[in-house]
């Protein structure tokens, strides 16, 4: 046992976690387990002083005795009679205390107080790392750990992350940096950031990850590259994290040396049953494919005159036999521009509702058009009872400013996830379409993509972590409110003081609302810079789409602006259950977040709040930049109570937010005015610089841009 606690104290010194000498450059995210003092140390010290584990060399054994030694500020032992007793419910021990664990499935656990002990029991060794993970969190919140009587069981199957990465290491839509998985080096070299990556992970319950672009390169299903992904999964293994890989369709054409990738063909269909069987030899618990097929030029089944049932369902009997999962995307849009791109993923996939194999989930973005700052909730959800559905959030912030306006999202995220769809009755939400319990789904899952790269901060920024922390607790239990995630997540990366976590949080909750209110107020969408989306560019029209387009979306005309998705205009209102469609077909009736999304409305109609939809836009650009001034001052009040490194990078991003929305504002102000004419409302201040200027802003090498 001493050779133990003397290797255990050189790794934690190696480390950083004990002592006081660390640098603050957020690499540690929020597994930051610095020291604790006072109540909080004693209390830890008396009720999670020591470890008792059947199997000491379980990997939760080793997550809970780095936590505990860096609150701690010396190594916990490992005894037989250990505070803190783990276990998973087939153990003996476990079972001699009649603890009701049922039901908790590989992933739930328990955490109990009993006497003066604390039991931590999983429904398998998952379950017990993420009930650790959960004790820790406790801990570094410094709440009570008495009387603890915890049951927790994920709400979602799968929860997995999207890297948008390329093999070549560029990140599509990726702000900090390139990919962290090192190609070329795999799978020789297993880089240490793996193991934190999976870490990291398993803390907030994320159980799957998805190593390549939805863009795919074929490669990645060579058997070099297949070896690569081994090494990988074998990493993550231990973290209970399995690997999927995007396949791209045309691969029996591009890498199989077939003539071409007809799903109708048996010869394409036995080349991908042979290399599923070839995946699962290498990686027998590959969970796995993603595909992105017939969008954005992405080849497909209808290149063939199949449907996306009929690919997505030969991909799904090659993976049958070996317990994997197809998840088909559903972000769709022909190279034809139809009448209105918000309505085609619904025309297209409603037809094939109970058409997908049980082993098929589709995987639909949480709006129509494409993670605007704010949409309305898909139509696809409530619309294929017959299908599970994937809700696929954005956790990169591609339209919300990049990786340094602080933006966080779980507010986006639980607005969609909380409404309510009517379909088929009032209560079924969003949530529950997801999570398989509307309709009695086995299976089901979320997709974020990922907004990870080789930045010290992982993120970007410190503050973009908050969005994956927020992304894995959400997929773990969507009934969690955006303000206790917020809370959780800051009290782990700044520290339990409410002196700092309340201001904190005020700066975290409006700061979506912000980005809305500089960037595309009352429902205005896609006004972004072609190509990289970065910055304001409404003015935007001509290339080879129209709905690539800024004008194509915001229709402004000398009378008004707004897309008409009304039964007048596109019609899409009718894509929602009826009394959705009944309240977006009328002005009066429609939520002014999604005015302009379903309305063309005159510049000069009145709107609820008084105020004419030109002098509501006004206002909206002034709130939302008024907010992100009001963030930089509660930040400034924090210097000295946050470290020097990590408040000079979150003071200097906020100043860059803040120059930014004051341009979206002009930009966009000055572009309005020279479509309609009319006159600033009194105290609104004229653009410093003409539309010319604005519009001769270039960035050709802004960061994330497809490749």
């Amino acid at each position: 046992m001493r050779v133990f606690v003397r290797l255990l104290a050189g790794l934690l010194l190696a480390a950083g976690l004990l002592g006081s000498a660390h640098a603050e450059d957020g690499y540690d995210l929020w597994l930051r387990f610095r020291p604790l003092t006072g109540a909080a140390l004693a209390q830890t010290e008396t009720r999670l002083g020591s470890i008792a584990a059947a199997d000491t060399k379980d990997i939760a054994v080793a997550e809970l005795s780095r936590g505990l030694s860096g609150l701690l500020g010396k190594p916990v032992p490992v005894l037989p009679d250990g505070k803190v007793v783990l276990g998973t419910a087939d153990d003996p021990a476990i079972q001699a205390l009649g603890l009701d664990l049922r039901g908790l499935g590989p992933d739930g656990y328990v955490i109990r107080s009993v006497g003066d002990r604390t039991i931590v029991a999983g429904g398998s060794r998952t379950g017990l790392l993420y009930g650790v993970f959960h004790l820790l969190r406790l801990a570094q919140e410094t709440a009570p750990l008495t009387a603890l009587n915890l049951r927790e069981v994920p709400k979602i199957d799968r929860r997995i992350l999207n890297h948008w990465d390329n093999l070549d290491r560029y990140v599509e839509r990726g702000y900090a940096g390139q990919s962290i998985w090192d190609w070329h080096k795999l799978p020789d070299w297993q880089d240490p950031r793996y193991t934190d990556y999976a870490r990291a992970n398993a803390s907030i319950g994320i159980n799957g990850t998805v190593l390549n672009n939805v863009n795919a390169n074929a490669t990645i299903l060579t058997r070099p590259y297949l070896e690569k992904v081994a090494a990988l999964a074998a990493v993550f293994r231990p973290y209970g994290i399995r690997v999927y890989l995007t396949a791209r369709f045309s691969a029996p054409k591009e890498i199989g040396g077939l003539p071409h990738a007809d799903p109708a063909d048996p010869a394409v269909a036995a080349w991908w049953k042979a290399k599923a069987d070839e995946i699962y030899s290498i990686i027998p618990d590959f969970g796995g494919f993603l595909v992105k097929a017939n969008s954005e030029g992405q080849p497909g089944p209808q290149d063939y005159g199949r449907t996306h049932a009929d690919g997505a369902n030969m991909l799904a009997d090659a993976l049958a036999p070996h317990g994997g999962i197809v998840m088909w995307r559903a972000f769709v849009y022909s190279h034809e521009t139809p009448d209105d791109r918000a309505k085609q993923a619904y025309t297209e996939f409603v037809p094939l509702d109970g058409k997908f194999r049980d082993n098929v989930l589709v995987q639909v973005k949480n709006g129509a058009i494409d993670f605007q700052p704010r949409e309305p909730f898909h139509p696809l959800f409530g619309a294929m009872p017959k299908t599970p559905l994937v809700m696929e959030f954005q956790i990169t912030k591609e339209y919300l400013g990049f990786a340094t306006h602080l933006v966080y999202l779980a507010p986006m995220w639980k607005e969609v996830l909380d409404a309510d769809t009517f379909r088929p009755k009032q209560g079924s939400t969003v949530a529950k379409v997801v999570d398989g319990s509307l309709d009695g789904h086995r299976l089901s899952a979320m997709a974020g993509v990922a907004n990870i790269g080789v930045d010290r901060t992982w993120s970007g920024s410190h503050f973009d972590q908050a969005n994956w922390y927020a992304y894995g607790r959400l997929a773990w239990n969507h009934g969690l409110s955006s303000e206790v995630i917020a809370r959780e997540w800051a009290a782990a990366t700044f520290g339990a003081d409410p002196a700092l976590v309340n201001p904190i949080l005020s700066m975290m909750l409006p700061s979506h609302q912000a980005v809305v209110d500089y960037m595309t107020p009352l429902g205005l969408h896609h006004l972004m810079g072609r190509g990289h989306h970065y910055g304001p560019a409404p003015w935007l029209e001509g290339g080879p789409r129209a709905d690539w387009t800024s004008v194509y979306y915001h229709r402004a005309t000398r009378t008004g602006i707004g897309f008409d998705r009304t039964r007048r205009g596109s019609g899409a209102v009718d894509q929602y259950a009826p009394i959705w469609a009944d309240r977006f077909d009328k002005v009066k009736t429609t939520p002014p977040e999604f005015l302009l999304w379903f309305h063309h409305v005159g510049w000069q109609e009145k709107l609820a709040t008084g105020r004419t939809l030109w002098a509501e836009l006004l206002h909206r650009y002034g709130q939302g930049i008024e907010t992100v001034a009001g963030m930089r001052r509660t930040w400034d009040g924090l210097k000295g109570k946050v470290d020097d490194a990590r408040w000079q990078q979150t003071a200097t991003f906020l100043s860059i937010q803040h120059k930014e929305a004051q341009w979206w504002r002009d930009a966009s102000v000055a572009y309005w005015q020279s479509i309609h004419g009319l006159p600033l409302p009194p105290g609104e201040q004229p653009p410093p610089q003409p539309l010319s200027y604005y519009q001769s802003l270039s960035f050709p090498f802004a960061p994330g841009d497809g490749k």
